[in-house]
């Protein structure tokens, strides 16, 4: 049936840990309640008709979309002859823990479900790959440039409500000075350093820092040239997310204006990492990213 780890542990951490938010942990133990599931020989239908859910409803479920009901949980281990009670006991002590909420929670008002998945997965995440078309990374934006690039999707919302978004950004930043931060590669076209979002002024700054962010020891930037031409990604921006618990896929996500695509199959997935390696290899070194970066403030 494949490996089940107990107690919320896996095989090199533990979900109990700072890193492990609630959406990981909704991954994990809806990835085994799916082995349960397939070894006991029943389908997703059978399955959510002993919990009245749908077949969608299940998808989610173990997909660790959406949050568990402990009852749910017993019942499901009972239908799949799970009776070893540390077992039994460690799955409910995981489904407690998918339940918790995320800092994130404050900003419920005018953060989308969809972002707030993302925001779970970039928490817990031990590499984060992202190439970026148009802006730099909001994990290293200043707050003007925050501000600038907030305004730009939201023209029509309150100053109470920018203000909002600007510091859910913010506090995104925290991930990057945490105790266990994860690596962060990213990669970005030419333009979005070129772009003078919210003017001269507060391109110049969001430059000068993302000088300082490129000296972090766990950040790697990079910046494919426009001398290198089209490439591979010229569709748009994407993020691969890589976690440390062997039960969870590489997930990829995709903001859209409205929505976001999160793709997790495996040839998908593959995909991605082909052009995000690919990316990677034509953008310029790490030195030469700093060197251009450099140039571009003096021509500011």
């Amino acid at each position: 049936m494949g490996s089940i780890y107990p107690v919320g542990n896996t095989a090199n951490g533990s979900l109990t840990g700072p890193r492990a938010g609630a959406t990981v942990v909704r991954m994990v133990l809806g990835a085994q309640l799916r082995r349960l599931r397939e070894a006991a020989g029943l389908t997703p239908e059978q399955a959510g008709y002993e919990i009245r859910a749908s077949r969608s409803k299940m998808s989610r479920l173990e997909h660790g979309r959406v949050g568990f009901k402990i009852r749910d949980v017993e019942d499901l281990l009972t239908l799949y002859g799970v009776t070893d009670e540390k077992l039994r006991l460690g799955l409910l002590v995981l489904a407690e823990k998918a339940n918790e909420q995320g800092w994130w929670t404050q900003y419920g008002d005018i953060l989308a479900d969809w972002f707030e998945t993302y925001l779970g997965l970039e928490a817990a995440a031990s590499l984060i790959r992202t190439f970026e078309l148009q802006f730099v990374h909001g994990l290293f934006q200043t707050k003007d440039y925050a501000r600038a690039v907030t305004r730009l999707g939201n023209r029509a919302a309150p100053e109470g409500d920018i203000d909002r978004r600007v510091s859910l950004r913010m506090a995104r930043q925290d991930l990057l000075t945490s105790p266990q931060p994860p690596r962060v590669w990213s990669v970005m076209d030419e333009a979005a350093l070129r772009r003078p979002i919210g003017g001269r002024d507060v391109m110049r700054a969001q430059l000068a820092h993302l000088l300082e962010v490129a000296t972090m020891p766990e950040v790697t930037l990079q910046v494919v040239p426009f001398r290198r031409g089209g490439h591979a990604a010229a569709g748009g921006s994407f993020t691969v997310l890589r976690f440390g618990e062997p039960d969870l896929p590489d997930v990829v996500y995709i903001e859209q204006l409205t929505s976001a695509l999160y793709l997790e199959r495996r040839s998908d997935v593959d995909h991605y990492m082909e052009i995000m390696n690919r990316l990677s290899a034509e953008a310029l070194t790490p030195p030469g990213t700093t060197r251009l970066i450099k140039d571009i403030i003096k021509d500011t």
